[in-house]
């Protein structure tokens, strides 16, 4: 049993994003397959979405060859929350945009919209780490990113 107090009461969580938080869209068409039993979107395949877009922003921002080369980006958290369903056929906006960027990493907030609505029906975060690509360790995220980054 778990007896939950002050210090662990969950705290109440802010509403769905809107399409005007966002200045960078990744169109992405909705398969079949995307569907689950209960005949919406699987939860797992939101996670595939956030990885599509953010690489779609970074080729936007022409920053993918900048973290290349010498550097790798590698994930090391997501998260989702979900706000209403969505299902196949279709088309959905994930929008993108810095949330922070911190030394060596760079979160970005992500949030899924269809046509039906202005409001995310999903939304989260993902978060980067730049690598030395050879020694696996964390270095600063290149000044030329940052520079990018100040645009969205």
């Amino acid at each position: 049993m778990i007896v939950m107090n002050e210090q662990t009461a969950e705290t109440p969580r802010a509403g769905p994003l809107s399409k005007s938080d966002f200045k960078f869209f990744e169109m992405i068409t909705l398969r079949w397959a995307d569907n689950d039993s209960y005949g919406h979107i699987n939860n797992a395949h939101y996670y595939s979405f956030f990885d599509t877009a953010v690489d779609g922003f970074l080729l936007h921002v022409d920053m993918r060859s900048t973290l290349a080369g010498e550097y790798q980006t590698l994930v090391v958290a997501s998260e989702c929350r979900y706000f209403r369903q969505i299902s196949s056929p279709g088309v959905i906006q994930v929008g993108v945009r810095i949330g922070r960027l911190g030394r060596s990493s760079i979160a970005y907030e992500v949030a899924v919209f269809n046509d039906e609505s202005d409001e995310a029906a999903a939304q989260g975060q993902f978060v980067h780490v730049c690598v030395n690509r050879a020694s696996q360790r964390p270095v600063s995220v290149p000044e030329s990113f940052r520079l990018a980054a100040q645009n969205f």
